[in-house]
């Protein structure tokens, strides 16, 4: 699956599906929303805001679904 900032997503969150957007693609080891990330060009991760609460996350590929 492909995900460019501004896709429409949705992912699991403590067992509650949240509905999102795609703020940016994480590339590096860094810090985004709080934690570390590992991240790579390999192994990109997303950061992503909830539409509802507005709370940022960062997430593997895997875990993101388009909405």
């Amino acid at each position: 699956m492909s995900l460019e900032k501004g896709d429409k997503v949705t992912w699991n969150s403590h067992g509650h599906k949240v509905h999102g957007t795609v703020e940016k693609k994480v590339t590096s080891h860094t810090e985004e929303a709080g934690r570390t990330v590992k991240a790579s060009p390999d192994e990109p991760q997303f950061k992503v805001k909830s539409d509802k609460t507005g709370g940022t996350a960062v997430h593997k590929p895997e875990a993101l679904h388009h909405d």
